[in-house]
């Protein structure tokens, strides 16, 4: 078996943590994409993202089919908003029903709610083992710190 690294990715940092996770871990990598995007500036960006985390908005995802089969461990990220993760994950997890699988979760944030997102995750992620969670504060800000921070906890991972 082996490991799908599977995040959401707003403004490029999750994506940026997911892929130094990816090649610490040799595992596979999948970006969800969602079939209509938020705005990406001003009020819409923190009203729409705030709006679909709060009315548990599942978007359409327009990936083709992941086959979770393959995997018997899953590395989940996601930005976090309104602190709760990004409704792209909620479609992933709607509509996969991952269940039996060893996951670990890592989130990005500009400040504050990581503990808070993970206990929502892992309410909806119930029925798997968890091995780790991490957050990254702003982690282009810190660039070399925070992939430092995300080879080491990916080497810890044991898988």
């Amino acid at each position: 078996m082996s490991t799908l690294v599977v995040y959401f990715s707003f403004t490029g940092s999750t994506k940026f943590i997911a892929e130094k996770i990816a090649e610490t871990t040799g595992a596979d990598i999948t970006e969800l994409r969602i079939s209509k995007n938020y705005p990406a500036e001003g009020f819409g960006k923190y009203f729409w993202g705030g709006k679909s985390v709060i009315f548990g908005e599942k978007p359409k995802l327009i990936n083709k089919p992941i086959d979770l089969n393959k995997y018997d461990t899953i590395i989940i990220g996601t930005p976090i908003w309104a602190g709760s993760f990004t409704p792209p994950i909620k479609s992933l997890i709607s509509q996969y029903k991952i269940q039996g699988k060893r996951i670990a979760l890592f989130a990005s944030h500009g400040g504050g709610g990581a503990q808070k997102c993970f206990t929502k995750l892992k309410k909806e992620l119930s029925g798997n083992e968890f091995l780790s969670e991490i957050d990254f504060v702003e982690p282009k800000k810190s660039l070399e710190e925070n992939l430092s921070k995300a080879v080491k906890w990916s080497q810890n991972l044991a898988i």
